[in-house]
């Protein structure tokens, strides 16, 4: 399991101290499903081949709590966010993602649309 450090390009800070990887099929397939508690400072940083709306868009079944779900085009360009609710069955980006980020809402309040995020730092 690979963790990184979610940086904003724009400001410099750390938006997650540690983010999860996650790029194999498991991963995306599990993601944040059945989880009881994310830990403030963790979010799970999906990776896709290439950008494309339908392959980073989500579902919400059994997950039992609100999320922020930050798009990301394959640049790193924050080309979308949304408070993502249980139990619904579709959220898509509106422009084209590469990556998603799913994290606790707060995350919602250290990101906008158009900031860079950098993810490239490994956490040890």
């Amino acid at each position: 399991m690979s963790w990184r450090i979610l940086r904003n390009g724009r400001t410099g800070e750390i938006v997650l101290d540690r983010v999860r990887w996650c790029a194999s099929f498991w991963c995306h397939l599990r993601g944040l499903q059945l989880v009881s508690h994310l830990p403030e400072e963790e979010g799970l940083l999906f990776v896709t081949n290439s950008e494309s709306r339908a392959n980073t868009s989500i579902h919400m079944f059994f997950m039992l709590f609100n999320i922020g779900v930050v798009w990301m085009d394959s640049s790193g360009k924050v080309v979308d966010v949304c408070l993502a609710k249980p139990w619904r069955p579709l959220y898509a980006p509106k422009a084209l993602a590469q990556y998603y980020l799913e994290a606790n809402p707060s995350v919602l309040q250290r990101v906008k649309i158009g900031d860079i995020l950098h993810f490239d730092e490994v956490v040890a």
